[in-house]
């Protein structure tokens, strides 16, 4: 090739369109994410534990690290066990705190919460409790409560062992989670 034609073949290739860079820098990025080296990672909800704030099969955006849980958070954590598979529920109770639901009720240190999440449909005539979370913990309950396996059958989740927080729904339709009680 004389130097024309090689000047002008290397020239072609670094002005390729923009939508195949953008479509590759899309695809590095889905890859990363999916290999855990992103802090933000998408997950698909394996159960309709989450019903109505997540579906089953929706994917949700995860922030990965640095984690700093809170109550009313939705996360990714993983229970103990040595066979335990990720799972996706709400923080309900911190370490040092009692936590009940008194006939579909939730209580924490005494107090009735009001989750706006929650159908209360499936919350009447579910009791459990009360426990006290353990420092260093959290308690996970799922929203829809009937029939879920949460903290209520697993335990409470070390906070080491919280992979992330939810931040939103990303498929199949973007949302914002609530996250404040009434």
């Amino acid at each position: 090739m004389t130097g024309r034609h090689a000047a002008q073949s290397a020239g072609s290739r670094a002005h390729s369109p923009a939508w195949v860079r953008l479509a590759a820098g899309a695809l590095v990025l889905l890859v990363l994410s999916v290999i855990g080296v992103l802090p933000v990672q998408l997950v698909r909800v394996a159960a309709g534990s989450m019903a109505p704030t997540l579906d089953d099969g929706e994917t949700v955006l995860v922030l990965r690290w640095p984690v700093s849980v809170d109550r009313w958070d939705v996360v990714v954590a993983t229970p103990p066990g040595p066979d335990a598979e990720p799972v996706v529920k709400r923080v309900v109770a911190l370490g040092g705190e009692s936590v009940a639901i008194e006939d579909g009720a939730l209580v924490v240190d005494g107090g009735t919460v009001c989750e706006p999440w929650n159908d209360p449909a499936h919350l009447d005539g579910v009791w459990f409790g009360p426990v006290r979370v353990p420092e260093g913990s959290v308690f996970l309950l799922g929203d829809e409560r009937d029939g879920t396996i949460d903290s209520r059958v697993f335990g409470a989740v070390g906070e080491d062992r919280v992979d992330g927080v939810v931040v939103a729904g990303a498929w199949p339709l973007p949302h914002p989670l609530p996250t404040t009680p009434c």
